[in-house]
């Protein structure tokens, strides 16, 4: 049993599952709205390159994240719908993301 089950009390939907995770559909390239940014809060002053606002699977972000890791050979993860990099890469990650015709913008300072 999951502790999330634990909260889980009654449905009326005979189809529902309480494990289900909600995935977005993902959308085609042009249609995403994604934002580039540089941050260091909560890390020891260290640099990494989030990107947010894809919409799509888990495996839609593992695979950029994988990507840019493998490009970069840097490390990284993806959690709350954000994929982090290490390091500052926010311009080449810009350029790449637009080349793929995202929607992409650079955000922060």
């Amino acid at each position: 049993m999951n502790k999330d089950d634990l909260n889980f009390a009654y449905s009326t939907d005979p189809n529902y599952k309480p494990n289900q995770d909600e995935e977005a559909e993902a959308l085609e390239n042009n249609q995403q709205n994604l934002k580039v940014f540089l941050d260091r809060k909560n890390r020891k002053g260290k640099v990494v390159t989030i990107i947010t606002g894809l919409i799509g699977s888990n495996d839609d972000y593992k695979d950029m994240e994988r990507k840019f890791k493998s490009q970069f050979g840097v490390g990284g993860s993806s959690k709350n719908k954000e994929i982090i990099i290490q390091g500052d890469y926010a311009d080449k990650i810009l350029a790449i993301l637009k080349k793929e015709d995202y929607n992409v913008k650079r955000s922060g300072g």
